[in-house]
């Protein structure tokens, strides 16, 4: 014989949610386990946040304090070969250039012909001589076509293909008080507007001509796996045209920069410019980007790097939040829960709100504390610390407690659907923290790790990335050196996705069997 489960006729008063919050909290705060257990989750974080970042002390590492800041607050790499002269005012260059060619070394003794996609050749308006002042310019690339550039993180497409002899590109830039306005054109004849710029703050004098700059080759084939090899470029230019008031009227050569973290010249090459004709021929190396992770920087820190210990604090909130609902089954107090509360779903939801809010909390404290403490660790064990804005630092603390939340509520439902505590707590940490894991495993290769971190809930952890995706900067864009394959708010949606659907289907169950 089956036996119907009880359900009241009578409807819910208006402060019926109300108090089945209540109540929860009342169950969260009451029970010593649950409070200690919230405590015990931001107390690992920071325990374990610590002993990483003093664990990587060393006594070689310094910090770099020549790192440039580009105007953005960022940091970037400004190094290249630089052809240039003074230009006072309004005025502009026009060059073709013909041919673009690299090198890169493939061993101490062993180069080969090899021109890097982001290898650049072309004209350029600098701020000042100084690494991280702003800057637009257009060029050629080995791989990319013609790109407008300006202040490093800024990148437009202009016409695509490789240059020869027999295709050259012809690139104009325009200066007009603060504006930059860049050109090209397939016959010097017919003109394109690339892209234009507004460089606040240009004084009257500026810097201005030809550049050539190459990144090293850098080629991935699993997590731990890799080559970086330096490279250069040499580009072939042909009759510089002047117009405006260019009063040094000679031409200065020299590497700006230095050659930097991006991309050091290969054995027995350098910088270097010779006048053919009325052309240049110039060969540089470098980089002009942002600065990005995955060995750009060796001694470079995260903010989010402050916040491993967010895995173990994880890993305490997923016990916690299930332990919520699965106690009440396993000491037969859900059915207390449901008499008292007659509709089942808002009980879950009243749950989800309590457990969500508590972790919240903890995880927004103890993300606080660690990012307020580190920046001080971090400089003392010789480590730079990449600059990020106050919205993106915002963005990676609360981002970091709702990543906690939002874990809590999954485990909440999945808790509900099993019933069980020791099986839901194992299959949310297989679920979340278990992909991470994977994907971070040595020899593992970069899609498969990529794949893991789209569909999975550990895509999740995107939304701590404080530096972003630059498509401009080739560089190893895999987890290990703090980068997720989806943007921080998608990543992030896709773990509330999982979380709304095992919520959904708790409540479904819940209000279907007998408690």
């Amino acid at each position: 014989m089956t036996t119907t489960p009880y359900r009241s006729d009578l409807r819910t008063g208006r402060g019926g949610f109300a108090q089945s919050l209540r109540a929860e909290w009342t169950k969260f705060r009451t029970v010593r386990g649950w409070v200690i257990g919230s405590i015990a989750a931001g107390l690992v974080t920071v325990l374990v946040g610590m002993l990483s970042i003093a664990s990587d002390s060393r006594p070689d590492h310094v910090a770099d304090p020549r790192v440039p800041i580009g105007p953005g607050g960022q940091a970037v790499n400004d190094s290249f070969y630089f052809v240039h002269q003074p230009l006072a005012g309004d005025g502009s260059i026009t060059v073709p250039v013909t041919s673009l060619t690299g090198r890169t070394a493939m061993g101490p003794q062993h180069m080969r012909a090899e021109t890097q996609p982001w290898a650049k050749a072309g004209i350029i308006v600098k701020q000042k001589l100084e690494q991280g002042s702003a800057y637009a310019a257009l060029m050629v690339t080995g791989g990319h076509g013609v790109r407008w550039q300006y202040d490093y993180t800024h990148d437009t497409a202009g016409t695509p293909g490789a240059v020869s002899p027999a295709s050259p590109r012809w690139l104009r830039l325009v200066r007009s008080g603060d504006t930059i306005t860049g050109y090209d054109s397939a016959d010097g004849s017919r003109w394109n507007q690339v892209g234009t710029a507004r460089l606040p703050g240009l004084p009257s004098t500026v810097e201005a001509g030809l550049f050539v700059t190459s990144p090293a080759s850098i080629h991935v084939t699993s997590i731990d796996v890799g080559t970086y090899n330096p490279a250069s470029a040499t580009a072939a230019f042909g009759h510089v045209e002047l117009r405006g008031q260019w009063p040094q009227g000679s031409w200065q050569g020299g590497q700006f920069g230095g050659v930097g973290t991006s991309g050091n010249y290969p054995p027995k090459t350098s910088g270097g410019h010779t006048r053919t004709g009325s052309g240049f021929t110039v060969t540089g190396a470098g980089d002009i980007a942002p600065v990005v992770g995955g060995g750009a920087l060796g001694n470079g820190d995260t903010i989010e790097g402050f916040l491993v210990g967010t895995f173990a604090g994880l890993i305490v909130v997923i016990v916690m939040a299930t332990m919520f609902i699965t106690a009440e089954y396993r000491r037969g107090l859900i059915r207390t829960t449901l008499a008292a509360s007659p509709r089942r779903g808002r009980v879950l939801v009243a749950k989800a709100l309590v457990i969500s809010a508590v972790t919240f909390a903890v995880g927004l404290v103890t993300a606080i504390v660690m990012i307020a403490s580190g920046r001080p660790l971090a400089k003392a064990t010789g480590f730079y610390l990449f600059p990020v804005s106050s919205l993106t630092e915002l963005r990676v603390v609360a981002g970091t407690a709702a990543l906690l939340a939002v874990a809590a509520i999954l485990a909440l439902a999945i808790g509900a659907i099993l019933r069980h505590g020791a099986g839901a707590v194992t299959a949310v940490i297989a679920a979340i923290v278990l992909p991470y894991m994977l994907a971070t495993v040595p020899g593992l290769p970069p899609g498969a790790a990529r794949w893991l971190l789209r569909v999975t809930p550990a895509a999740g952890f995107a939304i701590r990335q404080s530096i972003p995706f630059y498509p401009q900067v080739d560089s190893t864009y895999i987890p290990p050196a703090g980068y997720y394959p989806l943007s921080p708010w998608a990543g992030f949606a896709v773990l509330c996705g999982y979380a709304v659907v095992a919520l959904g289907l708790a409540v479904v169950l819940l209000r279907r069997r007998d408690a």
